[in-house]
């Protein structure tokens, strides 16, 4: 008998790039993924991860697919299979008796955030057990700019109408690596006799075909940005009129760019003053696109730097304009994640919200007020290992590596093993599912179905659950719900904030009175609904004022600069003793095509594209410290006594004195307990502890000071 096959329009959800995909299945199994030309946002582009790695993510020989139990020490690798009944029993049993003892914030969550489902299930989830306490990764990843642009009012992320600008500036950003769909769009500018601005301290494929590139020291782009706002209105060159009617504090914006005239911007950044006043002058030839990475984002500096962005975005009168950038549209009706976060029927009382891990030093970022409630990671981990400001005693982690991600991987390991109870879901044994109680075996992005809006394109974009979970995995969404029942049983639940009753009931929710159905999203993986640009009378911007605020008012009452500002980058104000023993500035986030952040790393096809994380290091720099070319080296900063491994790149593309390389880095094969995380990882040699941004508690994790050495051949 012939075998048939279907092709399902679907979407990846690998990254918050959301492309349109179109899935083929053959007796049963995913036999090729490819792109859909015909999805509004992603328009045809794909990357190598989403055509092969989530293929092969899912049917990998090392995919986990029945729960385990833990029945050596920590880290041992010695794991016994159980039934979903037995994980589930143990791990309500242990949360039980922890809330029971210490109270239910004793317990903490870990995720990677509310950008996907996965997010908000653990955020009610834990809401249910009575708990505040959930972990995310954007304060290192996107939430400097997220903050930045909801205080501001120019929610724009993800926005950015290449197709139709004169002009793209890209700020700390490699689409080319990071981004299919704006690399192809940026390439189309560039073909149709448009301009490309890049200010990126590293060579890179879009430095290579821009116009005028802006080499900044590492943490001086918001100088760069107020100067740019300085030429824009010294010469006239701003939007007077929506200025006026729509910019909050535009008297004392000025007043704060005035002290960033070229010159002045030119020795702080680095960059010639007549390069400064030429991008202003291309950017003021608009339409123009602001294009952010998270370059400038996993600074200690972050949430100013974006702001200055983000009003320059504003005063230019590129905001919500075609060519410009785009302010996030939904249909009506709709329920986004994040609102399921801030709707008030899924929310614990105010008292207990203010108890958040967090939420007294980061107010606007943890806690009621907090743009997604989670907690400040960082005193998450210090929380466990000395019970201040109370003791946090279990963790129940799902889709995050947080052993890798997390900067200062000995302290956060350190910190899961002296938990007295850990389990976590996941689609592979990582380094933090190493350290675990229970293990849980979690469906990948072919088996579930989410339903997600790209309030930029805008639409809605559906994934389809096109084959059948392997062995025993289960969503997040049905492994919340079963657990909740278990701790129902135990009268460990202070709420129920997870009324579905499976995955397409709680889709069904989101879609809400929308007009959007399941049914139509099947057949095309996407809808497209009805919405307006530039009619700002109808915009919520989300501000005290109602307008853009230039000045911020709710910085203002967090006794916060409330107009965007530049703060020197550390690694410029340490002191002389550290600065001599650190001679150099470390980097890190450089993207690759073959993974994303720490997942796929047990692929064999992606690891011989890949095979070592590399740093690159430009030619006098090495020669300085003695280092060829692909030789190993160690790699230290200040605050931790952790060195890293990393592989040479001796190369121009980066500057002199200054190193740069990827994270994410682990070894599945490796025989130490940690996999890799504390050996190659270059977040184990690099410090949690601060200085943190004053409004996220982002840490520096790019810009710190850094030493290397070289090591043996054989190392």
């Amino acid at each position: 008998m012939q075998s048939t096959e279907t092709v399902h329009p679907s979407q990846c959800w690998e990254c918050n790039t959301y492309c349109g995909s179109l899935v083929s299945v053959q007796d049963g199994q995913v036999a090729r993924i490819a792109p859909n030309p015909e999805h509004p946002g992603s328009k045809g582009a794909f990357c190598v991860k989403g055509i092969r790695a989530v293929r092969e993510w899912t049917y990998n020989e090392s995919r986990l697919q029945y729960p385990m139990r833990r029945v050596g020490p920590r880290g041992s690798g010695e794991w016994m299979r159980i039934s979903w009944d037995e994980a589930l029993d143990e791990m309500a049993d242990r949360l039980a008796e922890v809330r029971a003892e210490y109270g239910p914030l004793a317990i903490a969550g870990a995720v990677s955030g509310a950008a996907f489902s996965r997010g908000a299930v653990m955020a009610l989830l834990l809401r249910s057990i009575g708990s505040p306490n959930w972990m995310i990764n954007q304060d290192l990843c996107g939430g400097c700019q997220a903050l930045s642009e909801k205080i501001t009012g120019t929610l724009i992320k993800n926005g950015e109408d290449i197709d139709n600008a004169r002009c793209a500036m890209l700020v700390g950003r490699n689409p080319q690596a990071a981004d299919p769909v704006q690399w192809m769009a940026l390439k189309a500018l560039k073909k149709r006799g448009g301009k490309i601005i890049v200010l990126d301290p590293i060579q890179g494929p879009a430095s290579d075909i821009a116009d005028i590139w802006l080499r900044p020291r590492p943490g001086t782009d918001a100088a760069l940005a107020l100067s740019i706002a300085h030429v824009l209105i010294k010469e006239g060159k701003y939007d007077r009129a929506f200025v006026d009617s729509w910019c909050h504090g535009f008297d004392r914006y000025k007043e704060r760019v005035e002290q960033y005239p070229p010159d002045t911007a030119a020795r702080l950044t680095g960059v010639a003053a007549d390069d400064i006043v030429a991008a202003a002058h291309c950017y003021a030839d608009g339409p123009s696109v602001f294009v952010p990475g998270h370059g400038i984002d996993a600074f200690s500096a972050g949430v100013q730097t974006f702001r200055a962005f983000n009003c320059l975005v504003a005063i230019s009168g590129n905001l919500d304009r075609p060519g410009g950038n785009k302010i996030g549209k939904r249909p009506k009706g709709f329920r986004a994640y994040m609102d399921l976060l801030h709707d008030p029927q899924f929310r614990l009382s105010r008292d207990v919200e203010l108890q958040t891990i967090g939420a007294q030093q980061f107010p606007l970022w943890a806690g009621p007020e907090g743009w997604q409630t989670a907690c400040h990671n960082p005193s998450v981990i210090n929380a466990i290992l000395t019970n201040k400001p109370y003791p946090v005693r279990a963790l129940y982690i799902s889709g995050v590596n947080i052993a890798v991600t997390y900067p200062d991987a000995v302290r956060t390991i350190k910190a899961l093993k002296s938990l007295d109870f850990v389990a976590v879901a996941t689609q592979t044994m990582t380094p933090t599912a190493a350290f675990a109680d229970i293990v849980l075996p979690k469906t990948t992005t072919l088996e579930e179905e989410e339903v997600q809006l790209q309030a930029g394109v805008p639409c809605v974009s559906f994934t389809r659950a096109v084959v059948e979970p392997r062995g025993e995995a289960l969503s997040d969404l049905d492994i919340a719900l079963a657990f909740r029942d278990k701790m129902a049983a135990r009268d460990a639940l202070s709420h129920d904030f997870l009324p579905w009753k499976n995955q397409r009931a709680f889709n069904e929710y989101l879609l809400g009175d929308s007009g959007i159905t399941i049914d139509a999203l099947q057949k095309t993986g996407y809808a497209s609904f009805p919405h307006s640009r530039g009619v700002f009378e109808d915009i919520n911007f989300g501000t005290e004022t109602g307008k853009v605020e230039l000045f911020s008012e709710r910085l203002d009452k967090q006794d916060l600069d409330p107009l965007p500002n530049y703060t020197p980058p550390t690694a410029d104000h340490t002191d002389e003793a550290v600065q001599a023993d650190y001679p150099l500035v470390l980097l890190t986030g450089i993207r690759e095509k073959t993974y994303h952040h720490s997942r796929f790393r047990d692929q064999s096809w992606a690891r011989k594209v890949s095979p070592d994380p590399l740093l690159q290091i430009h030619p006098e720099t090495a020669a300085a410290h003695g280092i060829s070319d692909k030789q190993w080296v160690s790699v230290g900063t200040p605050g931790t006594e952790t060195r890293c491994r990393v592989r040479a790149q001796v190369t121009e593309r980066a500057p002199v004195g200054v190193v740069a390389t990827g994270m994410g880095w682990w070894e599945p094969q490796s025989e130490s307990p940690d996999l890799g995380a504390c050996d190659i990882n270059i977040n184990g040699a690099m410090s949690y502890d601060g200085p943190w941004d004053p409004i996220t508690g982002s840490p520096d994790s790019r810009g710190q000071r850094c030493r290397i050495t070289p090591l043996a051949a054989d190392a």
